[in-house]
């Protein structure tokens, strides 16, 4: 079964053609050699209401994985984490430390990166999010961390193994 996911890369500049989009391709690419139905390449810049506009459209349009890249330092128009936060039902906290982490063996900027990883409920739709740095490098340790787990992220989004009711047994 393919899967939607949809990449969101958030910057000023790369949305006004000044800078070229280094981490999205890398993020979107990944998506396809994993099997992932991926959507266009969406730009935006560094607006918290219109990021968290984008992300509610991707899930809205049946994205099951979103993946953010951009915007998640300690810069001042670094707002993409604070897009993300309130969407959030809950958050799975163990995907950014494991990112960072695995950055921080390349580079100590890696933790800097302030992204969230967690889950939105939008209407019937569920949704796994990921706020990825705007880097090529980032973008490449957030894809090693989450490839191998992107499949049963949605299965698990889904009810997969879960399905049993405590109070019936079945």
């Amino acid at each position: 079964m393919s899967y939607r996911a949809a990449v969101i890369t958030c910057s000023d500049r790369a949305n006004a053609d000044v800078y070229e989009d280094r981490s999205g391709p890398i993020i979107r690419e990944a998506f396809e050699a994993l099997g992932f139905d991926v959507a266009g390449p969406v730009i935006v810049p560094d607006e918290a209401e219109v990021i968290a506009t984008e992300i509610r459209l991707a899930v809205a349009d049946g994205a099951r994985i979103v993946i953010t890249t951009g915007g998640t330092g300690v810069g001042p128009r670094d707002v993409t984490v604070e897009a993300t936060g309130p969407l959030l039902a809950y958050e799975v906290p163990g995907i950014s430390e494991a990112v960072r982490s695995i950055g921080a063996g390349n580079t100590p900027l890696a933790w800097l990166s302030r992204g969230l990883a967690g889950v939105i409920d939008h209407g019937d739709s569920r949704a796994f999010v990921f706020n990825a740095p705007g880097s090529r490098g980032g973008a490449r340790d957030a894809m090693r961390v989450l490839g191998p787990l992107l499949k049963h992220i949605v299965e698990q989004l889904d009810g997969a193994d879960h399905n049993i009711r405590p109070d019936t047994g079945r």
